[in-house]
């Protein structure tokens, strides 16, 4: 009714008028019709010209289209998916800094050379993995892996085709060979027994000068609650063992308890994982694991750097083992881990550097590179998507401004009326980017006057919008693309000033008591 043309007389309103009455018009035919109200509360805009809507009957109901949608979407996701390889590797480099602590005595330290530290990587390991689906239920799997120890080592390579033989289960035929080992032949099962139970057996043959050395390896596991699953594994051949362990990750935790009995190794674990709700998923940890082969406590933490990559550290004190620091960074599909040992005795000094050391290095890298580079990349991207979007701004905004006029003579009548029953005026509003923050006073303010749209939606002195963003309202468009944005209303209710701020994706209900500006000046 507002953009009706026959509202106004103005030739030029009358022009405005038209433009956005036929806008209206086209949304009102979209979301009429059940079908394409359907399509474009999945999808939006774009889901009406999507591929694949001509198969769709237009008979059928929103919940059948919905289905149907969402059936093509998977279609187009298993295809790009079986274009890709889905690569996976591991690099881990192993450094020996025990110079830095266990020095020679000082008569020793006239020997050439010895006036610095020799830090060496003492081993290193490379493996990566390809996958390639061959059929909806066939994945070939390729990976290799090249190992190296004090300057002695050697590599494998692995092939194996994995089957899908059911909802319940699936199978795994591996071939592989090394330089160091003969011939392996594997396979492996997996298979769901209940709802809450599953099993999965590994077998193989490892061929060698010393004969063939058969392993057999099952895991059983069950759900005891929807956050605790519990384990019991035995395996026999190379270091037989039988192992049981009890695993609960909840939102906010992981935690593990595991006993194993075997031979060689036998020990108890005890480790815990405290996860916090933040935007860099930050996580600290801590271990107890006791056994024949001494003790080791290992505490660290580890942190998201960037959208595809969590660094984190460890500090592992054992007995024998001595002290080491473990580095460790996950790129995408990628993991890069640094064990670097640095004493075969309990000395303080290499804990207290191993635990602040990292801490110092990784506060300085975050402020230094890490954040002005996250900074400069988020500049960039905003940079980009306000180029693409400028011509479609620049309507939006002579869209609003244009619906702002159309509004002039309604927000009068509106406010006339509000007045009279000392209703609800919307004095000042403004929609945008606010700075407030001292440091940032450089920043240039981004906000728009949005004070008339907001009173033509006041009805009998109410004002309510969803959580949604505020930018498609009528008269408004968004000033400050791809930034954080919110709505800060100054109204007057009752013959009293209040005052409210929200962020843009809130809901927003006034007048209420707790918006009051309390203008009391008595002591």
């Amino acid at each position: 009714m507002l953009y009706h043309p026959d509202k106004h007389r103005d030739p030029e309103l009358k022009s405005q008028a038209e433009r956005l009455f036929n806008l209206v018009h086209q949304a009102y035919e979209v979301l009429s019709d059940p079908q394409t109200r359907a399509i474009y509360d999945i999808y939006g805009k774009r889901g009406l010209e999507m591929e694949g809507w001509e198969v769709v009957e237009r008979r059928r109901t929103p919940a059948e289209i919905r289905e149907e949608f969402e059936r093509l979407q998977r279609e187009r996701e298993e295809r790009r998916l079986q274009q890709r390889t889905n690569p996976k590797g591991t690099i881990s480099v192993g450094v020996d800094a025990t110079d830095l602590f266990d020095r020679y005595d000082e008569e020793y330290e006239d020997v050439s050379g010895s006036g610095f530290p020799q830090i060496e990587i003492n081993k290193m390991h490379i493996s990566q993995s390809i996958e390639a689906p061959l059929t909806a239920t066939d994945t070939a799997i390729l990976s290799g892996s090249l190992s190296t120890q004090n300057g002695n080592g050697g590599g494998s390579i692995n092939f194996a085709l994995r089957r899908v033989t059911s909802a319940k289960g699936w199978g795994e035929l591996e071939f592989g060979a090394g330089d160091l080992q003969g011939p392996l032949f594997g396979l492996k099962l997996f298979r769901n027994l209940t709802p809450r139970c599953f099993v999965t057996t590994n077998c193989a043959l490892q061929f060698s000068s010393r004969g063939i050395r058969p392993g057999l390896t099952t895991v059983l596991a069950r759900n005891l609650d929807k956050n605790t699953v519990g384990y019991l594994q035995w395996r026999w051949g190379i270091q037989s063992a039988m192992n049981t362990s009890i695993v609960r990750d909840t939102k906010t935790s992981h935690f593990t308890v595991a006993l194993q009995l075997g031979i060689p190794h036998s020990f108890a674990l005890i480790s815990y994982q405290h996860k916090f709700q933040d935007d860099d998923q930050t996580r600290v940890k801590g271990s107890l694991k006791a056994g024949f082969f001494g003790t080791v406590v290992e505490y660290g933490a580890e942190r998201k750097i960037s959208r595809h990559s969590i660094l984190g550290a460890a500090v592992s004190i054992g007995v024998p083992q001595g002290v080491s620091l473990k580095v460790k960074l996950n790129r995408a599909s990628q993991t890069y881990f640094f064990p670097i040992h640095l004493t075969d005795q309990l000395l303080p000094s290499a804990v207290f550097y191993a635990t602040v050391g990292p801490l110092v290095v990784y506060f300085a890298m975050h402020r230094l590179v890490i954040k002005p580079y996250l900074r400069a990349q988020k500049d960039k991207e905003l940079e980009k998507q306000r180029e693409n979007t400028a011509s479609d701004i620049l309507q939006k905004k002579q869209e609003a401004e244009a619906a702002v006029r159309l509004m002039q003579e309604s927000v009068r009548r509106i406010i006339e009326a509000e007045e009279s029953r000392m209703g609800l005026i919307i004095v000042n509003a403004w929609y945008g980017k606010f700075v407030n923050d001292r440091s940032r006073k450089s920043e240039k303010v981004k906000v728009i006057d949005v004070a008339v749209p907001l009173q033509c939606l006041v009805k009998d002195s109410k004002l309510l919008l969803t959580e949604a963003s505020k930018a498609g309202l009528p008269g408004f468009y968004d000033p400050c693309v791809g930034e954080d944005k919110s709505l800060r209303v100054l109204y007057q209710f009752r013959g009293v000033l209040h005052q409210v701020t929200v962020p843009d994706g809130e809901a927003l209900r006034i007048p209420k008591q707790s918006h009051r500006i309390d203008t009391d000046t008595d002591g």
